[in-house]
């Protein structure tokens, strides 16, 4: 599954977010519909994805098997984390300084900024890269305890460095919130990234996984490149004293960042190495696997979150009122397009698995479910977490991650001790317990939120049939859990499109969303 972080505070200078009572105004109608326009467009580009998706994975599994895929895991943990440490949160940075710029309609500043992030972008890669080179050799030993990967480590250098130069290119799409680019580069990059990724590993097998990670890396900086210089900028001469003031304010504003984003993949990276040293390559095979799929599903809502609410929360945060309302309109959209999914990744966690893997992976189905339940704890409490970065409270964002990182290493070890491979996805769904209740404890101290009486009878039914479904694959036979668990997923399925009917007005939908809309609520009627 791609991790997905929060995205860095915004500060509007817009007139609507200096004036309150426009402000409070145009926030008063219900945003359900732009909720789901921006979860649809992303979704969009998520289902063709997933597709894509299925055959990369499926032919990863095949070529490589669960030992193979467990190393392919571990290889993109250590070129994550290296090209977030190296990054140094200049592209989440970048979003916000380009986001000022465009919102006060300065094209000097725009490019300036642009310019810079380019630059330093550039030599962070650099630096990322000759780093993972010098330091190869400690990685292989404290990642595999011995030398025998130092040459593919090496080769994860050159994905670094092109890692962390189109994050940057791909900061100035995500800044000037063209939502429709940023799908179409990620769907382009993810087809791109198949068709030659794959060929490399059917000839090369294990010793391609790190060939094809730069590939990928290639692919990605490709597409991003092509999208960013479609976007035209002011010509501006390069000052070095603004490049330099510039630079200190990414770096300023990245590295807090960094921290949350290093903690997030650090977690990742520290299971997947108590796996490999309890359990052996297979079972971090088998969890990789489970982890890839976790979030396919679940993925494309919390990035809308990024892509479009949390701009909308941003303007609205001093209103504690309207931001309160935001969180909740949110959080009631992701409830109800999340909750069908969960209960349908649990049913078919099986029939998923040899779908996209092969029946060697059929171990992986136990770990699915319990990471499917943490998936729609993310749901519920994310956008309460927006709060906290919407407020701009970089330290406080900051304890809540180390929080949340200490009680996850620590259910990891005492899960993964007493109940195996298994207990990765029992201690994922243990952290979200303890990372639900304490954001929302921390959003009611900032706002005084709280969930909405209509949320919070979402939140209940969802939650007793998730359960139900996910307990009933323990208590029943395999046959009378998977007719109760199909009977529930087309249940909520209906029910959830019969409430997303009363709440979105069709007026101000794309016209595609519309036709499907109309089609299901005439299907619904004669039901």
């Amino acid at each position: 599954m791609a991790t997905v972080s929060y995205p860095d505070p915004i500060e509007s200078n817009s007139n609507e977010a200096a004036n309150p009572d426009i402000c409070e105004q145009s926030h008063e109608t219900s945003t359900h519909g732009q909720i789901l326009k921006s979860s649809a467009l992303v979704g969009g580009s998520s289902i063709v994805n997933i597709v894509i998706g299925i055959v990369r994975t499926k032919a990863m599994a095949l070529l490589l098997g669960p030992a193979g895929f467990g190393l392919f895991g571990i290889y993109n943990s250590i070129a994550n984390i290296v090209q977030t440490v190296a990054g140094m949160g200049v592209n989440s940075s970048g979003v916000r300084q380009i986001s000022d710029s465009v919102s006060s309609n300065d094209d000097h500043d725009l490019a300036q900024t642009v310019i810079t992030l380019r630059y330093a972008s550039f030599f962070l890669g650099v630096l990322g890269a000759l780093a993972t080179i010098i330091f190869s050799r400690q990685l292989s030993r404290i990642t595999f305890g011995n030398d025998g990967h130092v040459i593919d480590i090496k080769i994860l250098s050159v994905a670094i460095f092109l890692m962390i130069v189109s994050l940057g290119q791909g900061a100035l799409i995500q800044g000037m919130r063209r939502i429709a680019d940023l799908a179409k580069m990620n769907t382009l990059s993810a087809l791109l990234s198949t068709l030659f990724s794959i060929p490399v590993v059917y000839f090369l097998r294990e010793r391609g996984i790190a060939v094809a990670l730069v590939i990928v890396a290639a692919m990605t900086l490709g597409t991003s490149w092509w999208f960013s210089h479609r976007i035209r900028l002011t010509s501006t001469a390069i000052d070095v004293l603004v490049i330099t003031r510039e630079a200190k304010t990414l770096l300023g504003l990245g590295i807090a960042f960094m921290s949350s984003a290093l903690m997030t993949m650090g977690i990742a990276y520290l299971v997947r190495m108590m796996l490999l040293r309890k359990a052996g390559f297979e079972a971090t095979g088998m969890y990789q696997a489970a982890w890839t799929l976790g979030g396919l599903y679940v993925g494309f809502i919390l990035q809308a979150m990024g892509a479009d609410f949390y701009p909308r929360l941003t303007a609205s945060i001093q209103q504690h009122r309207v931001c309160n309302r935001l969180v909740n309109e949110q959080t009631e959209i992701g409830v109800l397009l999340a909750g069908p999914g969960v209960i349908g990744t649990i049913t078919f966690a099986q029939v998923v698995i040899s779908l996209f893997y092969s029946h060697k992976f059929l171990a992986a189905v136990p770990i699915l479910r319990w990471l499917s339940l943490g998936m729609f704890l993310q749901v519920i409490t994310w956008p309460i977490g927006f709060i906290v970065i919407a407020k701009a409270r970089q330290k406080l964002f900051v304890a809540c991650e180390v929080s949340w990182a200490l009680v996850s290493l620590i259910l990891a070890q005492v899960c993964i001790g007493a109940f195996g491979v298994v207990g990765a996805g029992l201690a994922f769904f243990g952290s979200y317990i303890f990372h639900g209740a304490m954001i929302y404890a921390v959003g009611h101290n900032l706002t005084g939120f709280s969930w909405s009486k209509q949320n919070t009878q979402y939140i209940s039914l969802y939650a007793v049939i998730i359960a139900a479904a996910f307990l009933s694959f323990y208590v029943l036979s395999p046959l009378l859990a998977l007719g109760l668990g199909v009977m529930v997923f087309v249940s909520t399925c209906f029910y959830s499109v019969r409430v997303l009917l009363r709440l979105v007005p069709f007026d101000k939908q794309h016209p595609v969303i519309v036709s499907v809309l109309g089609l299901l609520s005439k299907r619904l009627k004669h039901s």
